[in-house]
């Protein structure tokens, strides 16, 4: 197969779906062909990434990742696509392992931020503990000069909830508690936008129905890069 790319998720799984579905509702295509070329690695058993940022003594994700990336250097792919936010704390690792290019999700979602919103506004973000310990967006947002709102306990303790105990282990979209986790990002602490920095988010922002506030989707944003960069690899060959 040519002019294909990989993707490199499965953390989690439904997450995971929900990127493959947007990726081909938004590529237009007439017929088969007009589809992209990928391969998709859905590598379901990685450890859990929060968990090893949070102890070191739990599994460590890096070695399973690691091995994902050696495969993929096998088949040749244009670039990579990580799916997964928080494992963009061991992205310079990963990156370091291949010469294929990763796209890096938490930098598209601030490239986004940085076109409509003007240094020092006050943006949220809403991700694992794992990624907001790991700082993972905080460092890139604080870099372009924005003000960054790390959710207190309470409200971490709303959006680890809604990952991990309705959408990973439930599989359900509690739209309820989003809306009122964006509530409280907008009406209480002042937000200018929000950054959804998990891809469990993503999956229940593309399935709640009018949500009333401005969200910088990190999953959609990294769909369209991913479009734009497959359809650019195609043109050039």
């Amino acid at each position: 197969m040519e002019n294909f790319f990989s993707i490199l998720g499965g953390m989690g799984t439904m997450a995971t779906e929900s990127f493959i579905r947007i990726l081909n509702q938004r590529t237009q295509a007439h017929n088969d062909q007009e589809y992209l070329n990928y391969v998709m690695f859905n590598h379901a058993t990685v450890p859990d990434r929060t968990a090893y940022i949070l102890d070191h003594q739990a599994a460590n994700p890096l070695p399973f990742l690691l091995d994902d990336i050696e495969k993929q250097n096998l088949l040749h792919p244009d670039f990579i696509v990580l799916t997964c936010n928080t494992a963009h704390y061991f992205f310079e690792q990963l990156q370091a392992a291949t010469d294929i290019p990763l796209l890096h999700m938490p930098r598209e979602a601030v490239n986004e931020v940085t076109q409509h919103h003007q240094t020092g506004e006050k943006i949220a973000v809403l991700a694992t503990a794992g990624t907001m310990t790991a700082k993972v967006y905080q460092s890139e947002l604080e870099a372009r000069g924005f003000e960054v709102l790390v959710p207190e306990k309470e409200l971490q303790d709303k959006v680890n909830h809604l990952i991990y105990h309705d959408v990973k282990e439930h599989d359900f979209i509690n739209s309820e508690l989003y809306l009122e986790i964006l509530s409280d990002v907008f009406e209480k602490y002042g937000c200018q936008n929000a950054i959804l920095g998990c891809t469990e988010l993503s999956l229940v922002q593309e399935l709640t129905d009018k949500v009333p506030y401005p969200v910088i989707d990190a999953q959609s944003i990294l769909a369209d890069r991913t479009i734009e960069r497959a359809l650019k690899n195609r043109s050039s060959k």
